[in-house]
């Protein structure tokens, strides 16, 4: 052969494997987070570490430490969700990360919606002895859970915004935000996830659990696989329990009753009726409520001290703003697909068990076939968590 031509063969040779190389398809790039804003390692704990933390923070769980498997990471999470007005905020959560010795184990992501708390010192994300991220949180996590744990908007790095408390829509996207955080870090850390997503909280965690499911799946189509949901002691149905609250004779405990007027002080706010408390409560406790919404100090059944004329505006269906403030916070009447247990004492009277009742009694109307009404005989608000943690805990792992 004569050498130019070999030569041409050999530059032809090169051409051809660039060209062909050139028309490769591209690795696609990581997807950039819509969510996850930043993360931050608060802490890393063993195993004899996530025992005392537990045992310390859970009353008589000394029993529970042979559920205490792995060591565990804590992260703070802040990322990007919708406040009330639909203006975008950053928030915030703790993220609960098992960390095994062996890396390929694969584990599901629980979201665990936290009760009422009343200091910032207490959310999630500060990983403070008097947060959830702490007792449960650490529980679950080193039992083999991812779990994430939303400050919701009024803590954590929002502290400086009101808290929506017991507001449906912002509770729901917020916590759902975190979720879809989670995922962009976990993902992003190379964190093994077996994409099961499952449920829970109690109290106003049991309200915001039962809200977050609603919005899960009536909104994101086959965006997650949930597979379970677990709700204790919700205010579930608004109207019912507001007019309860207004009419009949309660039991006149102060910290109860400074619940119910931080649920008033945020329709009244978020709804944009701005109406002085004066319109909704008496003295000496419209006063009270007006310099400290979230703790006034009402010593008496709590229809004592609503205004006569506030009771028969919403009686006689004539102060439709308030009426429908409250009704837009229903979440009880609805068909739930994912399996969900309802825990509930039977003598709550922080939030009746009526809420519970009902929420069952609507959602078998409507057909729900998977739905559970787990009643609590004798119990209370405060004795009946260690039944529903020890419920959720055998229902969870049921769905592994």
């Amino acid at each position: 052969m004569h050498p130019l031509r070999h030569y041409y063969r050999v530059i032809s040779t090169v051409l051809l494997l660039v060209w062909l190389a050139g028309c490769q398809k591209p690795t696609d790039p990581q997807p950039a987070n819509q969510y996850l804003v930043s993360n931050t390692l608060l802490g890393e704990y063993s195993r004899e570490q996530v025992i005392s933390r537990v045992t310390g923070a859970i009353p008589n769980s000394g029993a529970l430490a042979f559920l205490l498997i792995h060591p565990i990471k804590v992260y703070r999470i802040v990322y990007k969700t919708k406040n009330t007005d639909g203006t975008e905020v950053q928030a915030s959560g703790a993220l609960v990360i098992p960390n095994p010795a062996d890396k390929n184990l694969s584990f599901p992501l629980i979201s665990e919606q936290h009760g009422t708390i009343f200091s910032d010192a207490d959310a999630p994300s500060n990983n403070g002895p008097g947060s959830e991220t702490y007792s449960i949180g650490s529980l679950l996590a080193s039992n083999g859970y991812i779990i994430a744990l939303p400050d919701f908007i009024g803590y954590g790095v929002s502290k400086n915004l009101p808290h929506p408390y017991q507001h449906r829509a912002s509770l729901a996207s917020s916590s759902l935000d975190m979720i879809r955080a989670t995922r962009e870090f976990i993902r992003q850390e190379n964190i093994k996830w077996d994409q099961k997503l499952m449920i829970a909280g109690y109290s106003l965690g049991g309200f915001a659990t039962m809200a977050l499911q609603k919005k899960i799946e009536e909104e994101t189509g086959t965006e997650f696989n949930l597979v379970a949901s677990s709700c204790g002691a919700g205010a579930y149905n608004s109207s019912a329990f507001m007019n309860y609250l207004i009419n009949q004779k309660t039991h006149g405990i102060a910290a109860y009753n400074g619940l119910y007027t931080m649920v008033l002080s945020t329709y009244n706010r978020v709804y944009g009726l701005n109406r002085p408390i004066s319109f909704y409560l008496k003295e000496p406790y419209a006063t009270a409520v007006t310099s400290n919404p979230f703790g006034a100090n009402i010593p008496v059944s709590f229809n004592e001290a609503v205004m006569d004329s506030f009771r028969k505006g919403v009686n006689d269906g004539t102060d439709t703003p308030f009426i429908n403030a409250v009704r837009d916070n229903n979440i009880y009447d609805w068909k739930p697909r994912t399996p969900m247990q309802l825990y509930h004492g039977t003598v709550d009277q922080q939030v009746f068990y009526f809420n519970s009742v009902d929420a069952f009694e609507a959602m078998k109307k409507r057909g729900a076939t998977n739905v559970e009404l787990i009643s609590l005989p004798g119990k209370g608000h405060g004795d009946a968590i260690q039944d529903f943690l020890l419920g959720t805990f055998t229902f969870f792992s049921s769905k592994r």
